[in-house]
This record gives structure tokens, C-alpha cells and sequence, in this order.
């Protein structure tokens, strides 16, 4: 019995580690990426992907805590809440949110031109390869430019999407910390038949160099 407890302890720990530093699996709760996502989907957040100095890249589809942008301060979850986070347990919180980034601090995000595309510090954003068929790239129109340390993001679903667009009159004026980002979303892992990479689209390495730190890879 004390050797069983010893390895489900030490399984439990090695859980923790993983989920808190490398790696941590969500739930997509909306339509609002399709048809990258789909409801259920579970998605595996990298939470490497930007340590060491690195930074979110333009086109990136990232995992966030919206408290503070997309959401009022939120009070502090349990320590119960915290736990099951950790070990990737929590059915899902109403602060977390997957969306895709657009711009980078320092770009000029703007929608949409005489030739109805987004644009990323003047270059014209071709998004046919994951905007949802059917939608335009906004029916609402924007020109912003993101702050020092923040991000622009949008869901794939853009008619089905809550994102910064909705958030424009609001404090924050609808941009995301790069602090809050949780992990950039590598894999599709669940249900198995839509295992997938989630590989950042070749559309935004012509705005590499263009303003902010969103260099293609």
C-alpha cells in the first residue's frame, strides 16, 4: 500500500508540473472558431511556447484569461478551482478564451478595405485559409492600433464571435495582455478523428517586419 501510494503520489505531482509548466489541455466551449474549432474540440495549450523570451506571433490561435479585457475582474477561484486547473480537471472556466491574434503590439489592425480584407499595418490579410466559409472578415468596421504588451484577437467564426471588435468602447478598448495568455494552442488532440496540428497560417509572414514582434517563425 505504501509503494501504491508513492507512484499515484508521484503521478499526481508529475500531473501538476505538466499542466503548470509545459502543457495544459482545454475544452473549446463556443462556435466561435470554427471551423478551425469546433465545440467539444479539446485543444492542448504549449505553455512554453513563449517562455525564454519568446513572444505571441501574429496568426498564433492562443488560450487567455479574459478577466480584465473581455471580462470585469473576476474574484479569486478556490484553491479547490486552482487544483483541478492544475491537473486539467476544471470542466471549463467562464474567464478562459480561445481566440486567434491578429496584431501584436505596436500594429495597425484595420477592417476592412475597398477590397474587403483586413489589414495588418497596411498589408492586406488573405484569410481564406481558416475564416469560416461564408463571413466576411468584420461587418464591423475598425482601425486600431495595439498598445505596448497587448494583443488583438479575433475568432475564426467571425459572425459567431465575441472577440475585440466588441469590445472597442469598453476600458481596454478590447486588447489582451500578453500577460494573461495561458499557452498558444498546438494540437487538436480530441475527439481522435480531429487530431491536428494547429500551424500558424503562411497569410501573416508577409507582415513579418512590418511593426510590433510578430516575426514569422
Amino acid at each position: 500500500m505504501r509503494d501504491l501510494a508513492l507512484i499515484g503520489g508521484t503521478c499526481l505531482l508529475l500531473l501538476v508540473v505538466v499542466n503548470t509548466f509545459v502543457a495544459r489541455p482545454f475544452a473549446v466551449p463556443s462556435a466561435s472558431m470554427e471551423n478551425t474549432l469546433r465545440p467539444g474540440d479539446r485543444v492542448v495549450a504549449n505553455e512554453l511556447a513563449y517562455a525564454f523570451g519568446g513572444h505571441v506571433q501574429r496568426g498564433d490561435v492562443v488560450v487567455f484569461d479574459g478577466t480584465g479585457s473581455f471580462l470585469p475582474y473576476a474574484a479569486e477561484p478556490t484553491a479547490g478551482q486552482k487544483m483541478l486547473d492544475r491537473l486539467g480537471l476544471d470542466p471549463g472556466s467562464d474567464t478562459v478564451f480561445v481566440k486567434r491574434v491578429i496584431g501584436v503590439g505596436g500594429d495597425r489592425v484595420t477592417c476592412c478595405g475597398s477590397d474587403g480584407r483586413l489589414r495588418v499595418n497596411g498589408v492586406p490579410i488573405d484569410e481564406s485559409a481558416y475564416l469560416a466559409a461564408g463571413d466576411a472578415p468584420s461587418k464591423v468596421a475598425f482601425d486600431v492600433v495595439v498598445p505596448a504588451g497587448k494583443l488583438w484577437v479575433m475568432g475564426d467564426h467571425r459572425s459567431d464571435s465575441r472577440d475585440s471588435r466588441d469590445h472597442l468602447g469598453e476600458p481596454g478598448g478590447g486588447f489582451v495582455p500578453e500577460s494573461r495568455v495561458i499557452g498558444r494552442a498546438d494540437w487538436v488532440v480530441f475527439p481522435f478523428d480531429r487530431w491536428t496540428s494547429l500551424d500558424r497560417p503562411e497569410a501573416f509572414a508577409a507582415t513579418g517586419g512590418t511593426g510590433g514582434h510578430g516575426h514569422p517563425r
